[in-house]
């Protein structure tokens, strides 16, 4: 009878504790802090961080804040906060002694480089370049500061070394007004009603204004705007201590990128290539190496049948890593990391046994051993591999992912996405294998929220792939009940779910809250599974994914009775928004469904998007050949329009460059002139990025739309957590 009694009060502990706790509501996004840029100290005994949050003005007005934390290695201090303000600081790097940290701070028009001193002392900045200044970093000395700065074209002397694309016209038989002083600009003899030379300027004075744009790039779309001029990213050096001016290491129509100091300080390297032709048509990059003292910049390294870039010193400066991605195949090509000496060789892929793309790599300090990130079956993980070459081991991770990190000594410090917790710093001791949490960004109030665990299953399809696939279970589900359950899509199309990938956090709790189930898989095209399964839909983007992703809703199906057959919902964004209209125009078990962001006709977002180039890699030519336009029709959404009976929500944002804007537009014109139940969302001044770096009142606005189109449809066994009164 004691012992009844004991078991009874256990029942009514855990019972109020799971009713104590709250579900996930939409403006649990503000709260949501992420961090990354992780840096440690040269002694081992900090590290230092950038925090982002996202604020709110008023009630209508939202921001995002980026600042620098510092945290404790050694003892237990709380992380300390280092920047304040309304602004963005980030790209933090502690001068070699240890006594400042240098950071990049956006504040204005264009960011610049700031110091400050931990001695104490406001943060002051130290660069006033007209162009920005970015990536920065110490030289070994503490001496210089090698930074990067993004140069318009019009602003470099010189001829270009490949053909003006303007038909007819040559480079230099207009003003360059962009060059020119205010009262330059006014002196140039300018007509409408004058010669051809003084049309040309007219005109040219007008195409200054903006007005109109004068384009004759193949890659005149950004993500937000169109970029009618190229710019050139270039290396300068500053001398701390001096008034001399900012001295410009590189020159010329050439990009210079991913650069670092070699250990003695006397060169640099770096990734670039000479165009021989217009650098909108040139994909691939080589390594250069710079001397510091002369600016003679050379080829480093050429590598036929490769893309090479990010180099970066050994410690003791013999040998250079970098990433390799294969060009004889452009579909879904894989990034390797390889090594080459200093002194010359045959570079060589290290990481080829792992056949999974490889993220941010760093050294170990004494030079044995490079550690790296890699997304593998809906985890990433840390990775570690001798610099000679050798097996590659997983430090840690399963069932969460790496966001960042930084190596010194034994110490690994790093940020960390779990189901559990969006996004926290870790520090792991890579001798004992322990490890300690730094932060708590997020789990002040994450542990009072009801957050649904994800069940990870496999199964085969009949051609022998085999397929992961995860079902979240609805916020207080209880057993005997059957609940509406969305079917959701990841983009790239190579990306990868799973419950590492911190982006869905809040989307995916959110839903459970409101009394939905979540089933989500990684079809053939994802990454994370090696080559083959990247390149698994070449040609197909529509049948055999779509197959992969029904086929694991009908798993879920056997596997849980809970989900309701006859309450079934699909999404999904950009590539994903493809195949919630692919879906739904071959399949009719939907109750409603939501395509965002999405590709719905392939040759016309050849021409719209600045992800053209997919059309081309992902289906091996172009809209004007004959079997190519065949192809490209029959895996477009748009041609089985007329097949779609499932009440639809089309959501884009005004200024998406990357899909464009036409391809939401054609959907929905044709849905209601064939009179289908169809709602068409346009987000103003949002880009392809709204649900990951948007507004967020825009981003809560879009998840409420969704889950309130459902609730349309859904039926409901009992009112969600996130429906009742708190």
């Amino acid at each position: 009878m004691k012992l009844l009694k004991i078991f009874v009060l256990v029942l009514v502990v855990v019972s109020g504790y799971s009713q104590s706790k709250t579900p996930v509501v939409a403006s649990d996004l503000m709260k949501i802090a992420t961090t990354n840029q992780i840096q440690i100290s040269p002694d081992g005994t900090k590290a230092v961080t950038v925090v982002s949050r996202k604020a709110v003005k008023n009630e209508n007005e939202y921001y995002y804040t980026r600042h620098l934390y510092l945290l404790d290695l050694v003892g237990k201090s709380e992380p300390v906060q280092l920047t304040f303000g309304d602004r963005s600081d980030g790209s933090p790097q502690w001068s070699p002694d240890g006594k400042q940290i240098l950071f990049v701070r956006a504040d204005g028009d264009k960011s610049q480089l700031w110091l400050l001193p931990l001695s104490g002392g406001e943060a002051h900045a130290i660069t006033k370049s007209e162009y920005g200044a970015g990536n920065p970093q110490w030289s070994p000395d503490g001496k210089k500061i090698l930074y990067s700065a993004s140069i318009p074209f019009s602003k470099i002397e010189g001829q270009a070394p490949w053909a003006y694309e303007r038909p007819g016209r040559t480079q230099g038989d207009e003003p360059n007004f962009k060059n020119m002083k205010a009262d330059e600009r006014k002196s140039v003899a300018n007509s409408p009603d004058g010669s051809l030379t003084e049309v040309r300027a007219w005109l040219a004075k007008n195409t200054f204004d903006n007005n109109p744009r004068v384009l004759v790039r193949q890659d005149l779309q950004g993500e937000l705007n169109l970029n009618p001029e190229e710019n050139f990213a270039h290396l300068f050096i500053k001398t701390l201590g001096s008034d001399e001016k900012d001295v410009q290491l590189t020159q010329g129509f050439q990009d210079f990128q991913s650069a670092s100091w070699s250990p003695d300080g006397k060169s640099i390297i770096c990734s670039s290539r000479v165009y021989k032709i217009h650098p909108d048509r040139e994909q691939d990059n080589d390594l250069w190496k710079i001397d510091v003292a002369t600016k003679a910049a050379k080829e480093f390294l050429t590598w036929p049948g490769y893309s090479i870039s990010n180099p970066t010193y050994s410690p003791d400066g013999t040998q250079v890593t970098f990433y390799a991605t294969a060009i004889d195949n452009r579909h879904a090509t894989q990034t390797n990391l390889a090594i080459v000496p200093v002194s010359g060789g045959k570079p060589a892929i290290l990481t080829a046994s792992l056949d999974r793309d490889i993220g941010g790599h760093t050294w170990s300090a004494d030079g044995k051993t490079i550690y790296f990130t890699s997304q593998t079956e809906g985890d990433i993980p840390l990775f570690s591999i001798p610099a000679k070459g050798g097996a590659i081991t997983k430090i840690f991770g399963n069932d969460n992912g790496v966001n960042d990190f930084d190596v010194r000594g034994d110490k690994v410090v790093y940020a960390l996405t779990e189901t559990k917790n969006p996004w926290e710093i870790y520090l792991y001791n890579l001798k004992d294998k322990s490890n300690r949490q730094l932060t708590q960004l997020n789990e002040g109030w994450v542990k009072n929220r009801l957050i649904s665990m994800p069940k990870e299953y496999w199964f085969t399809r009949p051609d022998g792939t085999k397929i992961q696939y995860w079902v979240q279970e609805p916020a207080n589900k209880k057993d005997g009940l059957r609940y509406p359950t969305i079917l959701n899509i990841h983009g790239g199309p190579s990306a990868m779910w799973g419950p590492g990938i911190f982006s869905m956090w809040h989307e995916y709790q959110l839903e459970n809250s409101w009394g939905y189930g979540l089933v989500y898989c990684n079809p053939r095209g994802s990454g994370g599974y090696g080559d083959k399964f990247k390149k698994g839909n070449f040609k197909d983007w529509g049948t055999g994914p779509a197959g992969d992703i029904l086929a694991s809703l009908d798993e879920a199906l056997k596997q849980h009775a809970w989900i309701d057959k006859d309450q079934l919902f699909v999404e999904g964004g950009s590539y994903a928004g493809y195949m919630v209209a692919w879906i739904v125009g071959h399949d009719n078990r939907f109750k409603a469904a939501n395509a965002q962001r999405g590709v719905y006709e392939l040759t016309t977002f050849m021409g719209e998007g600045n992800a053209w180039r997919l059309v081309p890699t992902n289906f091996g030519g172009w809209p004007w050949e004959k079997e190519t336009k065949a192809l490209l029709d029959a895996e477009s959404p748009l041609t089985y329009v007329d097949k779609i009976n499932t009440p639809l929500l089309i959501i884009h944002g005004d200024q998406d460059l990357r899909t464009g804007v036409i391809q939401s537009e054609m959907l929905y014109k044709s849905l209601k002139i064939l009179n289908k139940p169809v709602e068409y969302i346009r987000y103003p001044r949002e880009g392809h990025e709204l649900t990951r770096s948007g507004n967020p009142g825009r981003m809560m606005d879009h998840l409420l739309r969704v889950i309130e189109f459902f609730e349309r449809y859904a039926k409901h066994p009992e009112p969600a957590p996130a429906t009742m009164k708190q």
